[in-house]
């Protein structure tokens, strides 16, 4: 058999073999429509409610402010999208960063042509919000901050119980919403005792199914839907629930390390992550570009002089699977990220990305 050294966990990650049987067992036989009311119907809704209460419980929740999407792309549309159209009256003004992933980025590009103000605030080189700046920036009229936890390219980590505190603080009437899609299940996240009100994951992050996310909304946060039908998933995700997806993702969360605020990341990806660092500092032409304490699965690192797409490719053929950035903007010469914050050109262009696994084998 051919060597497989895969280190692209953040682009997405193999599914574990619990995750696959839950899957196939919805499949074949828990296929009912949660929403019928006969008993075999009833299977189908079980699936839906533990897997719900699982993912509540791992964040520290009530399950009613748990809604399922499709992933974190859909999950972060719904909730910047949803706040727009349903607080516009208050104001007419969003904050953001420019590190955010594509699916934030792109959809804040989108509500400045339809009229909203945008500001984006000021990172450091190692990609973190500069807090100063941002309570420069909030208004009366700022209705949604989105900051997300973990960069997906750099594995910086923003403070975000202290964003989220600088946020209230400053105008109590502003939402903030937190893309948590890389952090889910690596670093510790206590939402009950954080002032956040809307939380984005993905299920193809953490060893689940892809085509499946949640989305945390804080009670009292009201949403308007981008999907209308039947009224599933509290009248903001119409369309009936994919179950084979919620039974895998509710696996998979089943899986995830315990993280509190002692060991708030995960030890067995820090230890992972601290060994190729040592190593790679070892090595004279590289350079690293993550902030030291960042994430413990993601690795940032260039070769200025020789192109990220070059090395990715040699390393193929030697059957190592590493990113030049972000799987959703890959194709793009250099890296959006590492340009915002401050990094060269020559970085950017040579910028590579290792992400580890969770699975301990």
């Amino acid at each position: 058999m051919e060597k497989e050294i895969y280190l692209d966990n953040a682009a997405t990650t193999k599914a574990l073999p619990e995750v696959t049987a839950a899957v196939v067992d919805a499949l074949e036989n828990n296929y009912a429509n949660p929403s019928s009311l006969h008993r075999f119907g009833l299977k189908s809704e079980k699936i839906l409610k533990n897997s719900r209460k699982t993912i509540a419980d791992y964040l520290g929740v009530r399950s009613e402010e748990i809604i399922f999407t499709s992933g974190g792309t859909e999950s972060n549309n719904l909730a910047i999208r949803g706040i727009t159209k349903a607080y516009g009256n208050r104001g007419r003004h969003l904050i953001t960063s420019p590190i955010e992933h594509s699916s934030a980025a792109e959809l804040f590009k989108a509500l400045e042509s339809e009229g909203w103000q945008v500001d984006s605030v000021n990172v450091d080189r190692g990609g973190h919000v500069d807090l100063e700046h941002l309570i420069n920036l909030i208004t009366e009229e700022t209705i949604l901050v989105s900051i997300m936890q973990v960069n997906n390219e750099l594995g910086t980590i923003q403070p975000i119980k202290k964003i989220a505190e600088t946020i209230k603080e400053k105008n109590p009437l502003s939402f903030f919403h937190v893309d948590g899609v890389q952090a889910f299940g690596k670093i510790y996240s206590n939402l009950s005792q954080w002032p956040v009100d809307l939380y984005s994951i993905s299920g193809h992050k953490i060893h689940g199914p892809k085509g499946i996310g949640a989305l945390y909304i804080k009670k009292g946060t009201n949403l308007k839907p981008l999907v209308y039908g039947g009224g599933q998933e509290r009248n903001l995700r119409s369309g009936t629930e994919n179950i084979p997806g919620i039974a895998g993702l509710g696996e998979a969360v089943k899986k995830l390390p315990q993280l509190s605020t002692a060991e708030n990341a995960d030890q067995y990806l820090a230890k992972k992550r601290k060994y190729l660092l040592n190593s790679l500092q070892k090595i004279e032409e590289v350079v690293i570009n993550s902030p030291a304490a960042g994430a413990p699965h993601i690795i940032n690192f260039s070769l200025p002089g020789i192109k990220g797409e070059t090395m990715l490719h040699a390393l193929e053929n030697q059957g190592i699977y590493i990113s030049t950035g972000s799987a959703c903007s890959s194709s793009k010469k250099g890296s959006r990220i590492i340009n915002a914050c401050g990094l060269s050109q020559q970085r950017s262009e040579s910028a590579l990305r290792v992400s580890f696994s969770l699975c301990r084998k």
